[in-house]
């Protein structure tokens, strides 16, 4: 008896693997989503520290250098569709960037939305 069990068993391991195999790969994929999605918060809010701190520093054209500087912060395929905004309002230099957030890898298509990231600090020279 019990030898037919073993034969009437044999590859379920197998079919119920392949059946679980769509929703492995679904989990795999959202949660690479996440990282991604968290990883561009993570690039914006450091492009906007960088950006701030460049802006702060800067003697003439503060707002170029401002959003120079947050826009090379961001590697290759991460800048594509980025943007930078650099403003001073009374003695405080202020960063916005935003970041697209790519579909699986940088580079490919974009989410419908877009992460921003905020920095700010004290003037360190007048114009």
């Amino acid at each position: 008896m019990r030898t037919a069990w073993k034969e009437r068993d044999s590859g379920q391991v197998t079919i119920e693997f392949l059946g679980m195999m769509p929703t492995i790969i679904i989990t795999l994929v959202v949660l690479w989503q996440l990282v991604l999605v968290g990883y561009a918060f993570t690039l914006a809010g450091n492009a906007a520290d960088e950006a701030v701190r460049a802006g702060t520093a800067a003697k003439d054209d503060r707002d170029g250098k401002c959003r120079q500087a947050g826009l090379d912060k961001l590697g290759g395929a991460w800048s594509e569709g980025a943007d930078a905004h650099c403003g001073t309002e009374n003695g405080y230099v202020k960063a916005d960037v935003t970041i697209h957030v790519p579909v699986l890898f940088p580079g490919a298509i974009s989410l419908p939305f877009t992460v921003r990231g905020h920095a700010g600090a004290v003037e360190e020279a007048k114009n």
